[in-house]
């Protein structure tokens, strides 16, 4: 039952029904002594009835001032120290610096299980309630900060599954991104086994459904943690989608079952990461574009010019060997001309893919220009440098194109060139010298290898000025 409320002041109130309740008592008073037993005459005299009405009022009063004593004083506390908390809120929102306001320097001290402390700990609830929306907005800023400054995948994805996991408590987790059709492992903390992605039915379901998909394991039932070096508990794999279009998935893992604040962060986060990374990968498109020849996937010859400068630098510092192939394939002309383009390109593809399949780790092959490759060989020798070549020019003459109307077979020329073997004070003078010794190798009957001998090399700065007026003309 909740009395009318008759002022704005509950003190006001509290005076007005305590007063109305002793004169009630003082007025009811008389009628009950008469009811038990007590002479009329004595009980509804004037000086009896005022004793009783100013006793009932005096009571009223004592009780009105008893709890004002005891009420207002507490009720004075808890606005003190809300408006307290309120201010604490405004400094920490007009300086975003949160340090001061934490759950335990800004809640009110509850020492009453009764109304008051109730109205202590809705205060308390609210306030755990603000500052864990703050922390929340503050942990998805800083996720999208992160993500920001990174484009390439491996980094992103790493730096997100470690914020993931730490806002959700999982104990596993890993990222997993389609790529040309496949599925790539990107990142991965705390999981095995987990090699072929695209084996696992709840995957293809996630990247299918475009949903959330949870495993929760039974308590009685145990596993031998194939994905995982724990026995996890629940299992939540979260798809990574932008404009509806699948891009991948979270996998999360926990001996225990998420909460539902954990739920929560895979829901904000999925959608930042989604964005971050197809920003990754509209980056890696357009850096393939840039750096790749489109018919044979080598690097191209902008990209390839200048890591061969990078790599010059470095052997030239160290005092390094830095040995490069200039490769033709013999009578091309012809091939095209006898053949046609498309059977010409289909030779310069089986080409380039025997090169980077002979190449070593950290060798750089590159189309210099059409049926012209370039190799660089850091750390090379001439001698080791010689027998890469030997070696390819077998494998290319061993190798067949076929088609349906017809088996083709090619050759190529190959001229090297090895610094500090030969004279070269630039990148430019080594490709005159590699391009010199290549011309040796034509006019020696091709299908073979030339070295650029010191001899040589005299007469190759000749030509160091006509290969920096193309090189030029190119960049």
């Amino acid at each position: 039952m909740v009395l009318p409320k008759l002022t704005q002041k509950l003190c006001y109130d509290m005076a007005v029904w305590m007063i109305g309740l002793g004169l009630t008592i003082g007025l009811l008073f008389p009628p009950m002594m008469h009811w038990l037993g007590f002479p009329t005459e004595e009980v509804y005299s004037s000086r009896f009835m005022l004793a009783c009405l100013t006793a009932g009022l005096m009571m009223a009063v004592a009780n009105f001032l008893v709890a004002r004593w005891v009420v207002a004083p507490r009720l004075r506390r808890l606005s003190s120290q809300a408006r307290q908390v309120e201010a604490a809120i405004r400094r920490a929102t007009d300086t975003n610096d949160w340090h001061a306001c934490t759950p335990e320097k800004c809640q009110l001290t509850v020492d009453s299980a009764d109304e008051i402390g109730e109205i202590g700990r809705s205060f308390n609830d609210l306030v755990d309630a603000l500052l864990l929306s703050h922390a929340v907005e503050a942990a998805v800023n800083e996720f999208v900060h992160r993500l920001t400054g990174k484009l390439e995948l491996e980094p992103m994805s790493e730096e997100a599954l470690d914020r993931l996991i730490e806002h959700t408590q999982a104990d596993a987790g890993a990222v997993i991104v389609e790529q040309a059709g496949e599925l790539t492992l990107t990142a991965l903390r705390g999981i095995q086994g987990l090699s072929d992605p695209s084996a696992y039915a709840p995957i293809r379901h996630c990247l299918k459904s475009n949903s959330q998909v949870t495993v929760t394991l039974p308590e009685d039932i145990s596993i031998d943690a194939v994905l995982t070096r724990f026995r996890p508990r629940q299992l939540v794999l979260i798809p990574l989608a932008f404009k509806g279009v699948p891009l991948g998935l979270f996998l999360l893992a926990r001996a225990h079952e998420f909460s539902q604040h954990a739920h929560r962060m895979m829901t904000l986060f999925q959608q930042s990461f989604a964005l971050a990374l197809n920003n990754a990968q509209a980056h890696h498109q357009l850096q393939h574009l840039v750096v790749i020849d489109p018919l044979t996937g080598l690097y191209n010859r902008r990209f390839g010019m200048a890591r061969l400068s990078e790599e010059f630098q470095r052997a030239t510092r160290g005092d390094a060997a830095l040995s490069l192939l200039m490769l033709d394939i013999d009578h091309f002309k012809d091939v095209n001309d006898t053949h046609g383009h498309l059977i010409g390109d289909r030779v310069l593809i089986e080409v380039a893919q025997t090169l980077k399949g002979l190449s070593r780790e950290g060798d750089i092959v590159l189309r210099y220009g059409g049926e012209e490759f370039l190799m660089l060989l850091p750390g090379a020798t001439n001698d080791s440098g010689r027998i890469l070549a030997e070696r390819i020019c077998h494998a290319i003459a061993d190798q067949v194109v076929e088609t349906a109307q017809l088996r083709l077979q090619v050759t190529i020329s190959i001229g090297l060139a090895c610094f500090p073997d030969q004279d070269a004070e630039t990148p430019e003078a080594l490709i005159a010298l590699a391009d010199r010794a290549l011309y040796q190798a034509k006019e020696a009957g091709r299908n073979r290898v030339q070295t650029c001998m010191p001899a040589q090399t005299r007469q190759a700065h000749s030509g160091r000025t006509r290969e920096s007026k193309r090189l030029a003309a190119i960049s």
